[in-house]
């Protein structure tokens, strides 16, 4: 799922320690995060929690076709993972492929106390199962999206973008969950360098030392010199010239009916609102794709697809997403624990390779649309 790492890592003065919960009761989660748990080769590479009652998962080994998932009474390792239990299903009964208060309140429950053990210093990251936010919403959740209540639950105040991801390619946005005649008036230039920062840092937290982003322009055709509009012009070229000037390796704007078709050129992409990058992404990625809460005190990860009401409980479910989102958190995970042990540097940033040469190269293979 992540491209490869550019330097050599030292070894890692410790194992990640990874929260894991079963997402929305009534949907496919608890069924993908079986198989994901069944895997041997991820209790290798991280200790896993998993927050559910014991009952829980054995209803989701159940869905999923009866594997096997190792369990540890004590410390979670290579030889099983710990469920923390609480006994506490019970006071949230849902039911299968329905939208309900109580299956809301369930994974609300269960995110809450995997953000307490955040806070004990006990866990290093957190990847959840789909989620469905019209229960999110019955069971209390105000907040526009679960990035902002992550946030709030944190008293984080930062930069914040959701992140999602399909192979190789990240995507952040300037703007996320609002209606779209808001999107122009949110384009501004510190709103576009502040999310153009935020992607490069956390494309160095994936492990690459020296990220290539491009920036979409908001307009049809890139505003066409102003005849469309002048968000180019006076924020998102200006936030783009400023991130360079800071030595960040980005270009743009660029036209977004076009980008995504070079997107081997970069390792990240700035989008201006949520459908301009969200329909690329799941195009070219829904089967695998994930959705990363960008700019958390810690990695939080998530597949991009939903509930998916419909087949739950039916053993149809694919694990690719929730695989790709377990990977994705504990690559982060190591990233930060080594940052934190000294042995490796601050995220550095460096000037555009080969100077002025390769961008205009750039501006020339990009920087066309079709009508």
């Amino acid at each position: 799922m992540i491209g490869p790492i550019d330097l050599p890592q030292p070894p890692l003065p410790r194992r990640a320690r990874i929260a894991v919960t079963l997402g929305d009761p009534s949907g496919i989660g608890p069924e993908i995060t079986a198989k994901l748990l069944s895997n041997p080769a991820n209790r290798e590479r991280a200790d896993i929690f998993l927050l559910a009652d014991n009952s829980e998962l054995r209803s989701a080994i159940e869905d999923a076709g009866g594997v096997h998932v190792s369990i540890s009474p004590d410390s979670p390792g290579p030889h099983g993972i710990q469920v923390l239990d609480d006994n506490s299903a019970t006071q949230y009964p849902s039911t299968r492929g329905e939208v309900s208060k109580a299956s809301g309140g369930r994974a609300i429950h269960q995110l809450k106390r995997a953000l307490g053990l955040v806070q004990a210093g006990e866990i290093d990251a957190i990847v959840f199962a789909p989620l469905n936010k019209s229960s999110l919403k019955l069971a209390g959740m105000t907040e526009e999206d679960e990035l902002r209540w992550f946030a709030n639950q944190l008293d984080f105040t930062g930069v914040t973008s959701e992140i999602n991801i399909a192979g190789p390619l990240w995507t952040a946005r300037v703007t996320s969950h609002i209606g779209v005649e808001e999107v122009a008036r949110r384009i501004t230039k510190e709103s576009t360098l502040k999310a153009i920062e935020l992607l490069h840092r956390l494309r160095w937290e994936s492990g690459i030392e020296s990220p290539r982003l491009g920036v979409c322009a908001l307009n049809p055709h890139n505003g066409e010199n102003g005849a469309f509009g002048r968000q180019e012009i006076e924020h998102i070229r200006p936030a783009v010239s400023a991130a360079v000037e800071k030595g960040i390796d980005v270009q743009g704007p660029f036209p977004c009916d076009t980008i995504f078709l070079k997107r081997q050129h970069f390792d990240g992409i700035v989008t201006m609102y949520h459908d301009q990058g969200q329909i690329a992404m799941k195009l070219l990625s829904f089967d695998g794709g994930v959705t990363v809460q960008g700019g958390l005190p810690i990695p939080v990860a998530t597949p991009a697809h939903g509930t998916a009401f419909d087949i739950a409980g039916k053993n149809l479910a694919g694990v690719t997403s929730v695989q790709n989102a377990f990977d994705v958190a504990v690559t982060m995970a190591e990233r930060r624990i080594r940052k934190e042990a000294g042995l490796v540097p601050e995220s550095v940033s460096v000037p555009v390779k080969n100077g002025a040469c390769v961008a205009a190269a750039r501006v020339e293979v990009l920087n066309t649309s079709c009508c």
